[in-house]
């Protein structure tokens, strides 16, 4: 009897998270090394549910596939769901090991990012200790690219695209006027400021880009902030991009100044959210002019009709890789992407040991950043540039995208008894 595969997907969605699950489904199936393909409803939470769908059913054809790649968001569901130590709550291990012992799972890939690859970490750990068969292998996906070892991570070319076009967009309707007007654009990133940064991107012959990107790598000094603003309101509208998670000397972050409830999430993270406002308030305040805030929130996540079709090709590739390295025999390691040139833009794929990423930020490296502290070098622009090219365009109906989904009724339905 062929071994069984399951797949999960874990954490904030992207553009391109489905495009790695559709690799895992296509690689998995044309091997004709496997026998069912099962997928988990809302990652390991949903397995210790019994919530697994046959993913045969919803990708009958070759169709399905490509609107897969197309569809935005997670198609399995999601979860923040910290899986215990097996010292603290042994049983769910127990149980989780049972489930995919009834199902003959026999290869078990996990898309997610740093919070996920500590998932594959304990469940192989677990496994090995208990010496069960099962290969656990990693799917790289982050569209905040803090990801150790790997170059970059799938997701993040799609929202970086956005994040530049949108911006530029911003620009343009912010020059439409000659009064005295400020925007503050707050883009997602908590530690790491690769999602910030890739408004730099928005530059060219026909856009001066942003005038200023704080990244959280660096302090926050709310003084300089406004001098800075200040300093370039006397000339033009200031466009300025910050990460939500710019903190204070103190440590303190901007969006608390505005709140000091916090929401703390699964994995002990503080839920980050007002820092554009914040300022954007701050500035009529103290500078006496017009100033919007805009928060891109969860939009730069999945905005699929503006992907990055190197982004999309590569998920597909790291759901595809990790495929492979499961057959081939191995477990407790993720899948990477190792940029082999730049100009020309190569990246191949390869897979490190687990512990290598798992818990680990990747920050921008600090020669990245310009000296004045609110900006990014060329080498950052040359860097991202590669993962943003070319278009991948939705089928349309009746003008607008259409996507393949999971039926409601489907969302309540066992496979597993």
């Amino acid at each position: 009897m062929k071994n069984n595969v399951i797949v999960g997907q874990s954490g904030g969605p992207t553009s391109v998270i489905n495009a790695s699950l559709a690799g895992i489904f296509k690689s998995a199936i044309d091997s004709g090394r496997v026998g069912m393909v099962y997928g988990m409803r809302n990652g390991v939470k949903g397995l210790l549910e019994r919530r697994v769908i046959d993913m045969r059913e919803y990708i009958v054809e070759e169709i399905d596939i490509e609107l897969l790649k197309r569809t935005p968001s997670s198609f399995l569901g999601s979860c923040r769901f910290k899986l215990p130590t097996p010292e603290f709550n042994e049983q769910m291990y127990i149980d989780i090991f049972h489930i995919l012992g009834e199902m003959n799972i026999g290869y078990f890939f996990y898309i997610g990012g740093n919070d996920s690859m500590d998932t594959i970490m304990k469940l192989s750990d677990y496994g090995a200790r208990i010496n069960s068969p099962i290969r656990f292998i990693g799917v790289p996906k982050t569209i905040d690219n803090d990801l150790a070892v790997t170059d970059h991570s799938p997701g993040y070319g799609s929202a970086a695209k956005y994040i530049a076009t949108t911006v530029k967009e911003i620009i343009a309707d912010a020059n439409v006027y000659d009064t005295n007007a400020a925007t503050v654009v707050e883009v997602m990133g908590r530690n790491a400021g690769w999602l910030a940064a890739s408004a730099a991107l928005s530059r060219g012959s026909d856009c001066d880009g942003p005038d200023y990107i704080f990244l959280p790598e660096i302090d926050f000094d709310i003084d300089k902030f406004l001098a800075k603003t200040e300093k370039v309101m006397k000339y033009k509208p200031p466009v300025i991009v910050v990460s939500e998670g710019v903190k204070l000397a103190n440590g303190k972050y901007v969006s608390e100044m505005s709140s000091e409830t916090a929401i703390i999430d699964a994995f002990g993270h503080r839920l980050l959210s007002g820092t554009a406002g914040y300022l954007s308030n701050l500035v009529q305040a103290k500078l006496g002019i017009k100033c919007r805030g805009i928060e891109f929130s969860t939009i730069q996540r999945s905005a699929a009709h503006i992907m990055s079709r190197v982004d999309m090709t590569e998920a597909f590739q790291a759901g595809s890789a990790a495929v492979q390295a499961a057959l081939d025999g191995a477990t407790r390691r993720v899948v990477i992407l190792k940029r082999l040139s730049t100009i020309p833009y190569v990246c191949a794929m390869d897979t490190v040991d687990v512990c290598e990423i798992a818990n680990i930020e990747k920050k921008i490296p600090m020669e990245w950043i310009a000296p004045n502290k609110a900006d990014v070098t060329q080498d950052f622009i040359e860097y991202a540039y590669p993962l943003i090219q070319a278009e991948l365009l939705p089928f349309m109906v009746n003008g607008i995208p259409r996507h393949i989904t999971i039926s409601s009724k489907d969302q309540i339905r066992k496979r597993v008894n």
